[in-house]
């Protein structure tokens, strides 16, 4: 065999590896590439398609880094690669027959190269993919630039002035930057799929908030598709286009809008993005035309309606700088309230993270450009309007001002020559500011411009959002955390479309745009935008406090304080717009929240909340440990030798009765065995858990591999647990076959008690007449045990645990006992030696589950007097030779038993204090006698406890 020399630090190829790493033997190549083959100990041999192959010396199987190994789905038409396993690296490739590097696992289980015409999959055809600009950045823009811009940013300016109208904008505008930056955050944290927001936040701070955020903003989008299509049917209506009267030509325009709207979503993203395209290009074209609008000097047309251009643009600014608050609508956080919608499409780019090309750089740069165009286009047009526009004007070309009336004139208008007094005296005007939603048409250079501008920014703002509102919902109902919605998540062709969402949200549309009342409609949505807003905040706040090793997210120009005061912000907002719509909002989202957390669903997104928890937990664990442990504070907590714990319902259950909410449990499982992956798995299966939680069980488990029992058992003994959180009593079943079974299992299972007793622990042997084991009936049809310990478990061939919690399930899960109200039956504890008080403890925190709350317990000491017969126990004597030492206990136990059957043959349960047999002086099958003899024959289960003698009664505790 040649020595293969070490590998330079600069790149190789891959044609000079395999040249390099060959092994040649007589019958040809056994291990390594020949020309693009990997041969390995079978003889057989595997194609290798990785380039980047790294190999680092004889016989390795080896690769170098891919990104392939950290995918978690196939990309379209491959299959997914694998690194080789820990097992396969280490093992004797001849012994084990490990696959070859790369061995890519196929659905149909055949080993790579292999194929049939079955196989053969139909070409699909590429999804269409966005960049940041067409994807992100414009439908940002588009959905900012909406209704709120042309028909209410005037009037707002009106209102609030000038200097308010830039703190509304810049407050908003504050708010969702921040909001930006969280939401670039998180979703440079990892792969953003669809969902939009849904899935950023569901897959950050879990399924509870997640989910209520999920249907709450694709409700608010939905009904932002209503607020937009008003917007335009309004700007319809009052060009001229009238059919019954105001308000229901609203409501059909605003409905045949709609309808439009939805046709375009059908018809695919590739329609929609080209509309959304000609839209952007309609709305600059208006921009521009406002801008050399204001620039044109004005006609007498225009200055009748208020509008003087920049020749006085020094007053006039200086006037509507200042706020002049009308109406019941005057206030600052009404003109928030009412601007605030207009600031709300940051997400619209997220909304549609499915269909973009690159997420992860297109979410980031599109969505925080968008944010400082819009800003910006909003500051420039509140300052313009508000400089060359009075407030007030009645549009009567004869309001000249007269020399005989130029004392009383009234208004900024006089300065101009025009005198508006009459209209503003009597509150008539009908132009200004303050009096016409259409003032950008007015100042333009051509106003058919601005209708087409206006009708761009709704009708894109209101696609947009007929758009984001399926996809984050058809997220949501793939998800199945609440029930019935599923029926909207099916997609369709290429692209996934969610058609049943798209009619969805076409219905909820429709019926707020029957509101057809703009004023009414912003309002609604602004605290849905915000609770949003909030959550995602708070995601990226709550994702930085955790220092999960998990949260890195590549954009780093965030802050988690930031991210804080951008979520309490939002919620005080909220609360300062509507109070009862904030408090309508968040009572949503509790009550979702509560319905999640009540059915918990199996999902694990690795969120902030699990490590947050994990965080908490680590912090309460090492705070425990400079706390010295105290009479008071003392807890039983178990250590359970429950094999696989479906086995054994009836032990699990009981000891989950007096241990829920109160202390420690874990259900313990030997495998014997040496390491391989299928001990291993059997050992550490989280189908154990699975059933655990489904039985609503609060146990951790612990699964170990060991030679033998006893030392399996020693490792759960000295190793369960963390800190002063970690076992104190093990509880085990009694051993029904130690008649039948080897001396050899016999000593193993007294060895256990001896070495939980040398380690301090108390011990608890539960028997039941019935047996432990669920599955011990089968024993009739199928083999008997063969000599295994069954006092820790026994599985027949036929039984498969994990089958227990598939669902369906092939057989119910079995009831116990345990399981069932005991009624005002009676807890008998036979108190025999003073062993601290556990066999007191245990019937005590019994008594205070609620199924247990009407037993009465009673307490038997001294039981010396009774008569007692011998006869039962002398059969079992003659097979020790120094039996005579051990008549006083034996008799005993014959006495106790006689009492148990007079006293307490209907109790619900009886706790003995279990005899302690001396090691290496008690035999162990004489003490399994003395075990048999005391608890034979009882109908109810019977619990041997002997605590560890130290003191665990608060009689004298101070």
């Amino acid at each position: 065999m040649e020595e293969v020399p070490a590998a330079p630090n600069e790149g190789i190829s891959l044609s000079a590896l395999r040249s390099q790493f060959s092994v040649n033997g007589e019958e040809g190549p056994k291990y390594g590439f020949e020309g693009s083959r990997y041969h390995y100990g079978d003889g057989t041999s595997v194609a290798s398609q990785n380039s980047s192959q790294i190999l680092t010396g004889y016989d390795t199987l080896d690769v170098g880094p891919n990104y392939d190994f950290y995918a978690n789905t196939n990309a379209l038409g491959r299959v997914r690669r694998s690194r080789p396993s820990l097992f396969q690296l280490h093992s004797n490739i001849e012994e084990d027959s490990c696959p070859p590097p790369l061995y890519e696992e196929t659905n149909t289980g055949r080993a790579p190269g292999d194929s049939s015409e079955d196989d053969v999959e139909e070409p699909q055809s590429e999804p269409t993919r966005f960049g940041w600009v067409k994807g992100v950045m414009i439908r940002c823009m588009l959905n900012i630039w909406g209704v709120i811009l042309y028909l209410r940013l005037p009037w707002i300016t009106a209102q609030a002035g000038i200097g308010l109208t830039w703190v509304i904008i810049l407050l908003s505008s504050c708010i969702t930057g921040i909001t930006g930056l969280s939401t670039s955050a998180i979703a440079t944290n990892g792969r953003v799929k669809g969902g939009g927001t849904y899935f950023l936040i569901s897959r950050s701070l879990g399924p509870e908030l997640g989910g209520s955020i999920g249907l709450i903003f694709a409700f608010a989008n939905a009904v932002a598709v209503a607020m937009h299509t008003v917007g335009f049917a309004e700007t319809v209506q009052e060009s001229g286009a009238s059919i019954v009267d105001p308000i229901n030509d609203i409501r059909i325009i605003g409905v045949i809008t709609v309808t439009c709207l939805l046709a375009i979503s059908l018809a695919g993203m590739e329609w929609e993005a080209k509309a959304q395209v000609l839209f952007f290009i309609v709305i600059l074209v208006s921009f521009a035309n406002y801008i050399v609008g204001t620039i044109i000097p004005a006609t007498p047309q225009k200055q009748a309606k208020g509008f003087f251009s920049y020749q006085g643009q020094t007053d006039i600014f200086a006037e509507n700088f200042v706020p002049s608050w009308r109406g019941p609508e005057g206030n600052f956080f009404g003109m928030f309230s009412i601007f605030f919608p207009s600031a709300t499409g940051i997400l619209a780019g997220a909304n549609i993270s499915g269909d973009l090309k690159d997420p992860t750089v297109a979410i980031p740069r599109g969505t925080l450009m968008a944010i400082f165009w819009t800003t910006l286009s909003y500051l420039i047009i509140a300052a313009t309007i508000g400089a060359c526009l009075v407030r007030d004007a009645s549009g009567i070309m004869n309001d000249t001002l007269a020399m005989s009336s130029a004392d009383s004139c009234q208004g900024l208008a006089c300065q101009y020559g025009w005198d508006f007094t009459d209209c503003i005296t009597n509150r008539t005007c009908t132009y200004g500011l303050s009096n016409q939603y259409q003032s950008m048409s007015l100042v333009s250079g051509f106003a058919p411009l601005i209708t087409a501008g206006i009708f761009g920014a709704t009708l894109s703002s209101a696609l947009a959002c007929l758009v984001s509102a399926p996809k984050v919902f058809q997220c949501l109902c793939k998800d199945n955390l609440y029930p019935v919605i599923g029926f909207f998540g099916k997609g369709n062709g290429k692209n996934d479309e969610p058609i049943r969402g798209y009619v969805l949200a076409y219905i909820i549309a429709v019926c707020f745009v029957l509101i057809a009342e703009l004023n009414t409609i912003a309002p609604i949505i602004s605290n849905f935008f915000l609770c949003s807003y909030a959550l995602i905040n708070f995601s990226c706040f709550h994702a930085s406090i955790t220092n999960s090793p998990g949260w890195r997210p590549s954009f780093r120009f965030y802050s988690k304080w930031m991210s804080l005061l951008g979520a309490v912000v939002s919620v005080i907002i909220m609360f300062l717009l509507t109070w009862w719509a904030a408090l309508i909002a968040i009572g949503i989202v509790i009550f979702l929240l509560g319905y999640v957390l009540y059915k918990r669903p199996s999902v694990n997104w690795g969120s902030s909340v699990q490590a947050g928890s994990y965080n908490m937990a680590l912090s309460y664990c090492v705070s425990l440990n400079q706390v010295d442990d105290h009479i008071k504070n003392y807890r039983p907590q178990c250590l359970v030798l429950t094999g696989p714990p479906s086995c054994r319902p009836a032990l699990v259950d009981f000891v989950g009765t007096f241990t829920k909410n109160l202390s420690l449990m874990i259900c313990g499982n030997v495998v014997t065995g040496g390491p391989s992956p299928a001990t291993l798995d059997t050992a550490s299966s989280n189908s154990h858990v699975t059933w655990l939680n489904k039985r609503q069980i609060k146990s951790f488990y612990h699964g170990v591999v060991a030679n033998d029992l006893r030392t399996g058992v020693k490792m759960l003994l000295q190793g369960a647990g963390l800190g002063r959180i970690r076992p104190n009593v093990l509880l085990t079943g009694f051993k029904r076959d130690w008649r039948k079974d080897k001396p050899s299992c016999i000593d193993n299972y007294i060895g256990i008690l001896h070495d939980a007793f040398d380690l301090q622990y108390g011990v608890c042997v539960l028997r039941m007449r019935e047996g432990l084991d669920v599955f011990r009936q089968a024993q009739t049809h199928g083999e008997e045990p063969n000599n295994q310990e069954d006092f820790i478990y026994f599985v027949l061939v036929i039984v498969d645990p994990d089958a227990m919690v598939t669902e369906p399930q092939p057989q119910p899960q079995p009831s116990t006992v345990f399981q069932s109200q005991q009624g005002k039956k009676t807890i008998d504890v036979y108190w025999l030696f003073d062993d601290g008080g556990l066999t007191l403890l245990l019937p005590y925190l019994l008594t205070r589950k609620k199924r247990w709350a009407r037993c009465k317990v009673r307490v038997f000491v001294d039981v010396e007097h009774l008569v007692m017969t011998v006869s039962l126990f002398s059969d079992r004597l003659v097979t020790f030779p120094s039996k005579c030492v051990f008549v006083h206990q034996t008799l005993r136990q014959i006495r106790l038993n006689e009492v148990l059957q007079d006293y307490s043959r209907d109790a619900a349960i009886i706790f003995v204090t279990m005899p302690v047999g001396r090691r290496g002086q008690c035999p162990s099958a004489l003490y399994m006698a003395w075990l048999e003899t005391l608890s034979r024959d009882l109908r109810p289960p019977v619990l041997l406890v002997r605590g560890n003698q130290e003191n665990v009664l608060t009689f004298y505790c101070q």
